[in-house]
């Protein structure tokens, strides 16, 4: 949800981030780190769940998951990692649903793209993606987000198209 900027109406949180780069600047402090920070876009403060859980025809399953919800967080996702415990992954979070694409660039483990609407109800699989390609790994259709776990995950635990989600 956009906000519309009016003159000495900013809500508190806009009031602090501009206050803080303005601070930065003016102590000379201001890296391109720190100012890409402030001036990122913001993200909703809202509490995130720790845990997710999958329901599949087999049962009910846990999984322990970070989240990416800003740009800087999304586009790291999870490179440069060399392992992840089978009930953890990521979930990205696009704040509104549309088409997204994935790639696995210096993703050094094969994952499973779990694409999923805004309902939580899952879209589309991609299993077992290539570690360290650049090709493309589409949603096939709208979603908000993504779930990526380890490669192999979704067969294993039986995840298909219209499984539900609960991420909230």
């Amino acid at each position: 949800m956009s906000v519309p900027f009016r003159p000495g109406r900013l809500p508190g949180l806009y009031r602090v981030r501009s206050l803080a780069l303005a601070l930065v600047a003016l102590a000379g402090l201001a890296t391109t780190q720190a100012l890409a920070q402030l001036t990122a876009p913001m993200v909703p403060l809202v509490e995130r769940p720790e845990t997710i859980v999958i329901h599949t025809d087999t049962g009910d399953h846990v999984f322990t998951v970070e989240w990416a919800v800003t740009d800087a967080e999304r586009a790291r996702g999870l490179m440069f990692r060399t392992e992840m415990a089978p009930d953890h992954g990521m979930v990205f979070d696009f704040f509104r649903e549309g088409p997204v694409s994935f790639w696995m660039r210096n993703t050094l483990i094969s994952l499973d793209m779990i694409f999923i609407r805004s309902d939580g109800t899952v879209l589309s699989i991609a299993q077992n993606t290539t570690p360290l390609s650049d090709a493309a790994v589409p949603s096939n259709g709208a979603v908000r987000y993504v779930l990526e776990v380890i490669g192999g995950t979704a067969a294993r635990l039986s995840i298909d198209p219209g499984d539900k989600i609960d991420l909230e």
